[in-house]
């Protein structure tokens, strides 16, 4: 079963990002929305392997570039995820 992770918070000030990252199974992705869009930068999550997509607004407004290693999504795109993927996990 294949979970999509929604992170909005920074991997920065808390440590959302590193317990999802240890939950993630091979066919999960996550989703950085809000100041989870931060966790572009962060080292972990790229070397994981696991599908990253960001919410294109919010790593806009954030001025931060798209690494190679994830893809960008607006709104519609968001939606998409939430069918495509079995279970959705918001990380409050």
């Amino acid at each position: 079963m294949s979970t999509l992770h929604v992170l909005s918070h920074s991997p920065f000030t808390d440590s959302r990002l590193d317990s999802c990252l240890r939950l993630c199974g091979s066919n999960d992705a996550i989703l950085l929305c809000g100041d989870g869009a931060y966790g572009l930068h962060s080292p972990t999550l790229q070397t994981k392997g696991v599908k990253v997509f960001v919410l294109a607004e919010d790593m806009q407004a954030r001025n931060l570039p798209l690494p190679d290693w994830a893809d960008s999504v607006d709104y519609p795109g968001f939606v998409q995820l939430s069918i495509d993927y079995d279970k959705v996990n918001t990380w409050l």
